[in-house]
């Protein structure tokens, strides 16, 4: 499969609000599927209790919203909305279960009225510690045991301590796989335009994570030999699109306005973690423990004593990166109120930075690429924001 295949499918994955893949998937092996909202859910324990995990990021800008208005106040962000508004037109009819990781406010007000819509299947809110010490530990080892005992009960496979190796190891292997892509278009940004990147990702949330993996891998293979010319374009790091994703359109937009995107936080929960997690005798306790240390920081993700915007500091060194943009989805609390920390540390670090807001229906597009692009001209022209 060439790339221009490989981007096809994932494309079609993309836009397919209907969940066919999952329902033949469903189909071909008997097994049933938990969706799950964005940021970080641990996917090894519904793997190994024999379920499929499948990323639920709203509608995009596919689908209008109707009655998925109704249920939430205007001055919120839309993935919630579009999220209702699928669920309640049966597009998530497919689906065996929810998972909720504690994301907002938002996100546990629509665990409530999702248990409320769908009373027979799944819902569970997943709490995270706030106290990142050894009863942050035992409250979150806690946590992921009740979690797999849930999905234990509803597919009827244990998740034994051998199907929780074997999924931590299929997972590692994807995590290092996204990891080797970022670094490819770190590295290399014209041979691994942005929006490709963004397509792979997105194929992760529905399709089986060994067959996620061999498609990067497929894809990597082929853009190191593929010959595209080098721009003049500013190396920048995107951040605040952690949760709500942005449309295709926004990314392509963005890529085109004289930026080449080096790094970024979307599709986050695939590669919330910075390091393998250990396979061994109590690997239960092991992916709990790899939230508590091995983390990424973001907005959602509170540290006492963390020295808020210092990762983004470091991410923009290590990328070679001449500035930042943060764009976070309307009215997102958590990404709004960590910014000004992120640009206070950016400041003191002399690097350049510029900030605007989106949905992920939205219909800003130009107005975004021309605030991108006039973003990148003043970094040539002067080594700084105008």
């Amino acid at each position: 499969m060439d790339i221009a295949a490989i981007i096809d499918r994932c494309e079609r994955l993309y836009r397919d609000l209907d969940l066919s893949h999952v329902h033949e998937w469903k189909q071909r092996t008997g097994g049933k599927a938990i969706g799950h909202m964005p940021v970080y859910v641990p996917r090894e324990i519904i793997h190994a209790a024999g379920m499929l995990p499948v990323g639920i990021m709203g509608g995009g800008d596919d689908i209008e919203i109707i009655r998925g208005d109704a249920y939430f106040q205007s001055y919120i962000c839309h993935i919630p909305r579009s999220t209702v508004e699928l669920g309640l037109a049966g597009k998530f009819d497919v689906l065996d279960g929810m998972l909720f990781p504690a994301i907002c406010d938002v996100i546990r007000n629509l665990s409530g009225m999702w248990q409320m819509m769908f009373p027979g299947k799944l819902v569970k809110y997943l709490d995270f510690p706030q106290t990142f010490n050894e009863v942050g530990r035992a409250f979150h080892r806690f946590e992921m045991a009740e979690l797999a005992l849930a999905l234990e009960t509803l597919s009827g496979i244990a998740a034994t301590p051998e199907r929780l190796n074997r999924a931590i190891a299929l997972y590692n292997d994807n995590r290092r796989a996204l990891a080797e892509l970022y670094d490819l278009r770190a590295e290399h940004p014209q041979q691994v335009p942005t929006a490709e990147l963004y397509l792979l990702l997105r194929a992760g949330n529905v399709l089986e994570v060994a067959e996620h993996t061999a498609l990067v891998r497929a894809y990597m293979q082929q853009a190191r030999r593929r010959q595209r010319a080098l721009h003049d374009n500013v190396r920048v790091v995107v951040t605040g699109l952690f949760c709500e994703q942005p449309p295709l359109s926004m990314v392509r937009a963005m890529e085109n306005s004289g930026c080449y995107i080096v790094d970024d936080d979307w599709v986050l929960g695939a590669r919330y973690l910075l390091r393998d997690i250990p396979v061994g005798p109590r690997p239960l306790e092991a992916i709990a423990d790899a939230y508590m240390t091995d983390t990424v920081a973001t907005a959602t993700r509170y540290v006492d004593g963390d020295d808020k915007g210092g990762y983004l500091v470091d991410q923009v060194r290590r990328r070679r990166a001449e500035g930042v943009i943060f764009a976070a989805a309307s009215f997102c609390d958590p990404a709004l109120l960590d910014r000004p920390m992120g640009q206070k540390a950016l400041a003191e670090a002399g690097i350049p930075h510029t900030a605007f807001t989106y949905s992920e229906n939205t219909g800003q597009v130009q107005v975004i690429k021309e605030q991108a692009g006039t973003f990148a001209d003043s970094i040539k022209l002067w080594g700084a924001a105008a």
